[in-house]
């Protein structure tokens, strides 16, 4: 904590400065013209589809000076009223984010109020919306920043999970354990409505399990992230954002689906009265697969030569749930105070039958039969109070809190039977994990006269993670007991982040947009392995630059550039020293020692429409220095086995280009898809023959695509095709094969749209999915094969019932936003 003294004053600065800006604000604002006791209303619409702009920004503007004196938010159904005004001529600007700006002139007569009836705001930016006679969401949206996949459409996702919907959309890439890559990059930051999770810390792709497809509203594609959000994620951000009842009155709602490969059931309900409104949901899924490999492992010690043959079969189950309590209350006409607190669960059970024969210099001098128990299990708890005071359209301070838990255990039981198929011994290895953050963040933004904005913040983050493993095995009486030959030790580590940010953007006549920051990041870690094993770690200060730019080209084409830097912090399973010894001949561990990787990004992206056709083509560059790179080596002691650990020893160059076009073939029936082109070249360090590190290197080309199909028949029916590849992984020591899925499904809306059944079946034409993995070093060859047994049949139901009005006003509210450190295990080279 004495390491980050200095940085967390100046946070407490930061702070301090905040508040002062924000009450100068207040002040100063109320410090308006006389007062008088008439009112100005109305209601603000989407000129295309006739319903209320929520949120839209309403400025009342004295004629005789051009100067702000009031304004307000309209509701969710585009209401807005405007008190005590006083006689004169005024100007009303009514502004919203996707929306062209109107101005409404107003005359206010001593003692009358003025109706303004509905004003109708007109898109600012051509989308599929405008397009279509439907007037439906686009599938696709483009905004300044980001880019937007509106899952809703999607009619398959009932009864999947996250990673099963994130296959869908842009940019990204799944394999099929359910990591997630961003233009190649395994180092994102995945966040659920902003807030992120130690879970999702921890593993990402078992943290998506927990999260319902048909539960999810968009998916948020941030490529370039400004300097307002964590300067962690070297490849970018993904922001899930669930849907989410604001509706006045009592719902529920049921989801549920039934598969051979899978089952879920959810339920959620809200209830909302007046200025206060609780949800409460809960999910669960559970699943079941098989799945068997063979691996053909060559290791080489001097003259001799092991050979390891392995092969297994596995069984896996898992139930994955989630459920959450939500509270928010409207304290005033522009205060807001929200509320959440969620439990997400993760239970992951594998046995496995593992044969191994191993080979010295062609001769069968070992075999074994091992039957692996291996259970992941977790629970995480999230709380989070957020604050947020609007004191004028675009003038805004907010206080986010947020406390993170998250209990791990990774255990396995092993059973090594002789030749009889009777127990020769027992190994066990237990190995808890605590993870736990607190974090503070205080954001304020204000308007710089009609087309700029500031906002700067600042954001405090303490981290803690304890690791306790140790190896037991059985002794003579059956019972387990400490084992003498394998490793035991502790973890604690301690990490603190003090942050503070600006960020300016200016909006030009000739319509270009600059969105220009910077954010400094200080960063304490202290860290040991148990009594008189203290890790040295110093600490560390980065400031990370970002620019974004926009232009408007002409009609619905916009051009944009950006560069940012971006840092990428080591996660847990990437630090944890506990060594998995479930293999003996594939041994895995991490390197609590590891330190952040820095990456340069940069940007170029069009998107335009041509008549019904949505396209968006960009290319991108990026290097990354002292990456955290996955490296094998082999251990002569134990004849061909391979232990895999974490370096920051590599360096990484990628560039690509991503093409994605949205078409529709009539208006209920569309057509997108995309394609994925990317180059890497990675560098970096192996051990050679004689125990010293060789330089070595890899590069070479990934293409991936995705085509999906979607038409809506009368009778409430509904059809969607779907199909996924990913072309060769390319790693320092060798490759990996690549994959494919696809889908095909169908929904009945019933009831009046008020329930749906459906089916849907995946990879159903073969049994499963073949991959192979290539290495190669100077001490070792293997080849692996798997093959996954996913095909996959599911019927779905979901049923919602309650009374609902539409009178409710919506909140606007803000959380903590931690963009962060690597998930799961990193990138995989």
């Amino acid at each position: 904590m004495e390491t980050m003294k200095n940085p967390l004053l100046s946070a407490v600065r930061f702070i301090v400065l905040t508040l002062f800006l924000a009450i100068a604000a207040n002040q100063s604002f109320a410090q308006t013209p006389t007062q008088g006791n008439s009112k100005i209303s109305g209601i603000v619409l989407d000129s295309a589809a006739a319903k209320g702009v929520e949120f839209a920004s309403i400025a009342l503007f004295n004629v005789a000076d051009n100067k702000a004196i009031d304004g307000t938010t309209a509701d969710e159904s585009g209401k807005f009223t405007i008190s005590k005004v006083a006689p004169g001529s005024y100007k009303l600007m009514i502004s919203f984010i996707g929306y062209k700006d109107k101005a409404v002139n107003v005359k206010v007569e001593k003692g009358k109020d003025v109706e303004l009836g509905s004003i109708q705001l007109a898109s600012s930016v051509q989308n599929l919306q405008e397009v279509t006679i439907t007037g439906e969401k686009s599938l696709i949206e483009e905004k300044v920043d980001r880019m937007v996949f509106n899952a809703e459409k999607d009619i398959t996702s009932k009864g999947g999970d996250a990673s099963d919907l994130l296959r869908k959309v842009p940019m990204l890439s799944v394999d099929l354990d359910g990591n997630v890559s961003l233009r190649g990059s395994a180092n994102i930051k995945v966040l659920i409505n902003n807030k992120p999770s130690t879970i999702i810390a921890a593993n990402v792709a078992d943290a998506l399990k927990q999260i319902p497809a048909d539960m999810i509203k968009s998916v948020e594609v941030i490529t370039s992230p400004s300097a307002k959000y964590d300067a962690e994620g070297s490849g970018g951000i993904i922001n899930i954002i669930t849907k989410k009842n604001n509706l006045q009155g009592l719902t529920l709602n049921i989801d549920s689906g039934v598969g051979n490969r899978g089952s879920n059931l959810g339920l959620n309900g809200s209830y909302r009265k007046g200025k206060m409104g609780f949800t409460l949901g809960g999910f669960g899924r559970a699943f079941y697969n098989k799945a068997t490999s063979v691996l053909d492992q060559t290791t080489y010690s001097g003259s001799n030569s092991f050979l390891t043959n392995q092969s297994s079969t596995a069984k896996d189950r898992g139930l994955f749930g989630q459920y959450s309590l939500g509270w928010d209350y409207d304290l005033g006409k522009n205060q807001a105070l929200s509320a959440g607190l969620r439990y997400g669960t993760r239970n992951f059970i594998q046995k496995q039958d593992l044969t191994i024969n191993q080979y010295e210099n062609s001769i069968l001098n070992n075999s074994s039969l091992r039957k692996v128990d291996r259970k992941d299990l977790s629970g995480t708890v999230d709380f989070n109070i957020d604050y947020i005071r609007t004191f004028k359209p675009q003038q805004e301070w907010s206080i986010s809190t947020l406390y993170s838990r998250t209990g791990l255990t990774n255990n396995f039981n092993t059973d090594i039977l002789n030749e009889s198929g009777a127990v020769d011994s027992k190994l066990k290895n237990e190995n808890k994990n605590q993870n736990s953050e607190l974090t503070l963040q205080t954001d304020y933004q204000t308007p710089l006269g009609k087309n700029q904005l500031l906002e700067f913040g600042a954001k405090g983050i303490f981290r803690t993670v304890d690791s306790d493993f140790k190896y037991l095995t059985a002794g003579e009486s059956g019972n387990f007991v400490l084992s003498t030959t394998n490793p035991s030790g502790v973890l604690n580590y301690k990490q603190n982040v003090a942050a503070g940010y600006f960020s300016y953007t200016l909006s030009t006549k000739n319509k270009y947009t600059f969105k220009l920051g910077t954010r400094y990041e200080y960063t304490g870690i202290t860290a040991d392995m148990g009594d008189n094993k203290p890790i040295d770690i110093p600490a560390y200060g980065n400031l990370v630059p970002s620019i974004n730019v926009s232009k408007a080209l002409s009609g619905s084409t916009t051009l944009k550039a950006a560069y940012n830097r971006r840092i990428q912090r080591p996660g847990i399973q990437q630090l944890n020293p506990n060594v998995n010894l479930s293999n003996p001949q594939s041994i895995s561990t991490g390197n609590p020692a590891l330190s952040p990787e820095l990456t340069d990004n940069f940007e170029l992206g069009l998107s335009t429409n041509i008549k019904k056709t949505y396209i968006n083509a960009s290319v991108f560059a990026r290097q990354t220095n002292n990456s955290i790179t996955q490296v094998r080596m082999a251990v002569d002691t134990l004849q061909g086995a391979i232990v895999t650990t974490y370096e920051n020893i590599g360096k990484q160059r990628a560039y690509g280009a991503n093409i994605f076009a949205n078409v529709y073939l009539t208006p209920k029936w569309t057509l997108n898809g995309s394609i994925d082109i990317l180059h890497s070249y990675l560098e970096g360090q192996t051990t050679g023959l004689d125990g010293t590190s060789v330089g070595m290197s890899n590069s070479g080309f990934n293409y991936g695509g995705r085509l999906m199909s979607q038409i809506s028949l009368r009778n409430g029916w509904g059809l969607q095709a779907f199909g996924f590849y990913r072309g060769k992984e390319i790693q320092l020591q060798g490759t990996r094969t690549g994959f494919y899925m696809y889908s095909l499904g169908f929904k009945k809306d019933i009831a009046n749209k008020k329930g749906s059944i459906g089916f849907g079946a995946e990879n159903f034409l073969t049994k499963g999915v073949r991959f192979t993995s290539d290495l190669t070093s100077p001490q070792f060859v293997q080849t692996g094969t798997t093959q996954l047994y996913n095909r996959n049949f599911k019927v779905t139901f979901s049923y919602s019932i309650g009374k609902m009005s539409f009178n409710a006003p919506k909140k606007k509210t803000k959380s903590v936003n931690n963009t962060d450190v690597v998930g799961g295990g990193g990138q995989q080279n």
